[in-house]
């Protein structure tokens, strides 16, 4: 299980995510965001080297509008993902961290993948060796395999794989009751409205 660190990191995430978020195609703002953290939860890396989060926002600086945003913290650059760089964070227990989009980053989206299926367990975002219980999840088919990123679009991230199967990663969240008819699997969670509400809707949908 991965240990969460109660230490200061310079830049902040949210300032990190700051000047990220408006370069990307999903960002729904006319300029800088107010940024105010939300929820999400963690994944472990089985060989204990990545850091994995998904962390959700509310951009305050317009309507509020929640995005979820895939992390991953890495002790050196990830080769070939330079375009996936967020940015740069001293920790104060690990030192030097290189932040990624995490849909780029093979570890974060092989975990995803697990998710999924159901063979391992979202972990709390903030306490060690603690299952997050509100984080759903489901799967139909007959395996995820070979998925990769193809592209962000205005809607969010998408993952393709074998035979026309997609993985859609909601990028701008949006409280819902119910999945669309033509999904084969899921993950859902949970966050925090600005009056304290908590909601739920999907963070990644599978179709096949």
């Amino acid at each position: 299980m991965a240990v969460i660190h109660h230490t200061v990191v310079t830049p902040t995430k949210l300032e990190l995510l700051t000047a990220w978020l408006p370069t990307r195609p999903w960002y729904l703002g006319a300029g800088e965001p107010e940024l105010a953290k939300a929820g999400g939860f963690r994944l472990d890396d089985p060989q204990g080297e990545v850091g994995i989060e998904f962390m959700v926002v509310t951009d305050v600086s317009g309507d509020p509008t929640a995005y979820l945003v895939p992390l991953t913290y890495r002790g050196a650059p990830l080769d070939g993902a330079e375009h996936a760089l967020v940015g740069t964070m001293e920790h104060g227990v690990l030192g030097r961290r290189w932040a990624y989009d995490g849909c780029h980053d093979p570890v974060l989206v092989a975990q995803l993948l697990a998710l999924i299926e159901g063979r391992v367990e979202a972990q709390a975002q903030s306490t060690s060796d603690t299952p997050d219980r509100e984080v759903t999840r489901a799967y139909t088919g007959n395996g995820l395999t070979g998925f990769t990123t193809v592209a962000d679009d205005q809607d969010g991230t998408e993952l393709a794989g074998p035979h026309g199967a997609t993985i859609r990663v909601h990028r701008i969240l949006r409280e819902a009751a119910s999945l669309p008819a033509e999904a084969t699997g899921h993950v859902t969670g949970v966050w925090s409205l600005q009056d304290g509400a908590r909601v739920s809707g999907p963070f990644a949908v599978v179709r096949a």
